[in-house]
């Protein structure tokens, strides 16, 4: 007999849902990427249940996507590193959730990142300047991320540039549009200034938004896509899922 799905099975044999909570955008591109990756990864663990909601600006909230799953969740934060939202607002939400729920640590920094970053760089359009296709020997990459006011943030920003530096066997380095640092647009600047066949942003972004917009007017001969819905971020949810998963309280036994 074929086992039962796991939406017809009792609510105490079933897995935790994975409750992916991203930060949210007025861009209805955001979501769009959002939902992408979170239907990759449903394709991966089909028995999963899986459901989506945002930090802010965006419906349903974490309370109220969690409001209409049936038993404990693991909230995935989908943020690409350590700062309030991931380490402060989405725990103590989860936290006051009267169904149970566990947080578990963003994204990022993570290789198989650097894997989607690089998948998205050998995919890009045309550029500006010269032939598009992947990074070129006398190109440059530079990760363009938004920043965090949070140093553990700005430390995650530093990790995955060496991560994507180790992955494509060349230095990376990196700017940001949205904090304090070094600022995308002097780093592109800088770069072109030194000589480079072309400077190439890779985005450290998971979905579109006010964030790519400013990456797309720093004057780089081309922009990345966002990592949206790639494989390698799909594996990487279920990644932390599973990590966070053993922290769920089990029920009691009922003697």
């Amino acid at each position: 007999m074929a086992d039962r799905s796991a939406a017809s099975r009792p609510a105490a044999s079933r897995p935790p849902a994975l409750l992916g909570v991203a930060h949210g955008t007025r861009d209805p591109a955001g979501p769009a990427a959002v939902r992408g990756l979170l239907a990759r990864v449903r394709a991966l663990r089909p028995s999963l249940r899986v459901a989506e909601a945002y930090g802010e600006l965006v419906s349903p909230s974490l309370e109220e996507a969690a409001a209409v799953v049936d038993g404990p969740v693991v909230v995935v934060p989908l943020l690409l590193g350590r700062g309030y939202h991931a380490l402060i607002d989405i725990p103590e939400r989860a936290g006051r959730l009267p169904s149970g729920a566990v947080t578990a640590r963003p994204l990022g920094p993570d290789a198989l990142l650097a894997d989607a970053l690089a998948g998205r760089l050998g995919a890009m359009p045309s550029v500006r300047r010269g032939n598009g296709g992947p990074p070129r020997p006398q190109d440059t990459v530079v990760l363009g991320a938004a920043g965090s006011a949070d140093p553990a943030g700005a430390a995650d920003v530093r990790a995955a540039a060496r991560l994507l530096a180790r992955r494509l066997r060349r230095p990376v380095p990196y700017g940001f549009v949205a904090a304090d640092g070094p600022a995308l647009d002097d780093v592109v600047a800088e770069q072109s200034r030194r000589g480079a066949g072309r400077v190439l942003v890779a985005s450290y972004l998971l979905a579109p938004g006010r964030f790519l917009d400013r990456m797309r007017a720093c004057g780089a001969d081309a922009v990345t896509a966002p990592i949206g819905a790639h494989d390698a971020a799909a594996r990487l949810v279920l990644r932390r899922y599973d990590e966070a998963r053993s922290r769920i309280a089990e029920p009691a036994s009922i003697s």
